[in-house]
């Protein structure tokens, strides 16, 4: 099989590792695709993806459309002849003539085993509702959301203390090595892909800050969950006097109190009544301050029967 031309969709670190897993295997694509670089940091400086940083060092051409439902974007793709396009985490929505563009279609590296978790955070959707396992999906791109025929799935447990930022990295590191091992039998067509089961199709949303508040009612289980699941971003947070303090870090308790309020504050946590049980908060941020201990959050507050919003 003669060397297949690339191109690369990606933006955010996950996408890099699936870019630097090609490239280091004698795969670097014709050009790479990524959004346009975004104010970041407190100084909002324009920053470019982590897709274009790591391209750029390579060498690498890159595109930055706003949208590909523009003529002139759609034309540069067709221009470049590629025979694959390899999509992750790219973040823009594909029309169907960036779909027709490539001789052999789109590959998507999508971090669930799909039909579940179709959609913008996956990750995250896994571990907020107690799934014990988790995975890559390659995926033949359609027009529809992440509803295309699987090639591959490959699965990992999800440990029991992994936030959503330690499990993105394990599955970006699969989703590269997982690529790289597979594509050529998808090229060649000694891979062929299944149908999905859209009976069994679930979907996880874009996250929006609002989805990280802590609700009291809920048991702690689901609200220690809910702590691994947004750290790092956007971080789980709750309202105590007026200033949002976010958690980063927490352990369930067999105690029992009213949801919402605070039952002791000490080095072994910021014990909070529950619907079910309790959450001891362990790793706490004030805004604008540095994450500090219970211990010290304690020092800080006089919380004891105070209640949290």
């Amino acid at each position: 099989m003669t060397q297949p031309r690339l191109l690369f969709a990606g933006t955010p670190e996950f996408a890099r590792a699936s870019l630097q897993a090609l490239c280091e295997n004698d795969l670097a694509p014709v050009a790479v695709l990524t959004q346009p670089d975004r104010p970041a940091g407190r100084g909002k400086k324009l920053t470019p993806s982590a897709v274009k940083q790591y391209a750029s060092e390579r060498g690498i051409d890159v595109l930055q459309p706003q949208s590909l439902r523009d003529d002139n974007a759609v034309e540069t793709l067709r221009q470049l002849e590629p025979d694959v396009l390899i999509v992750a985490a790219y973040g823009l929505i594909l029309p169907q003539a960036v779909l027709d563009v490539p001789a052999a279609g789109c590959l998507n590296v999508h971090a669930s085993l799909l039909p579940r978790w179709r959609g913008a955070a996956p990750i995250q959707a896994a571990i907020i509702n107690g799934d014990k396992e988790t995975g890559i999906s390659l995926m033949s791109m359609t027009a529809g959301l992440d509803c295309g025929p699987v090639f591959v799935r490959e699965a990992i447990s999800i440990d029991d203390d992994e936030t959503a930022g330690e499990l993105h990295d394990r599955l970006a590191e699969l989703g590269g090595s997982l690529l790289v091992q597979e594509l050529p039998a998808i090229l060649d067509g000694t891979r062929g892909a299944e149908p999905q089961d859209d009976a069994q199709a679930s979907y996880a949303n874009k996250i929006k800050t609002a989805d990280a508040k802590l609700v009291w009612s809920a048991g702690s289980e689901q609200l220690k969950r809910h702590v691994r699941a947004y750290n790092p971003v956007p971080g789980a947070w709750f309202e105590c006097r007026g200033e949002r303090i976010k958690c980063w870090s927490a352990e369930t308790s067999s105690e029992s109190g009213e949801p919402g309020t605070v039952l002791s504050a000490d080095a072994d946590g910021i014990l909070v009544g529950c619907g079910t049980g309790a959450l001891a908060m362990k790793v706490l941020q004030r805004p604008g301050k540095r994450k500090v201990t219970s211990a010290e959050f304690a020092r800080q507050l006089q919380l004891v029967g105070t209640s949290l919003d």
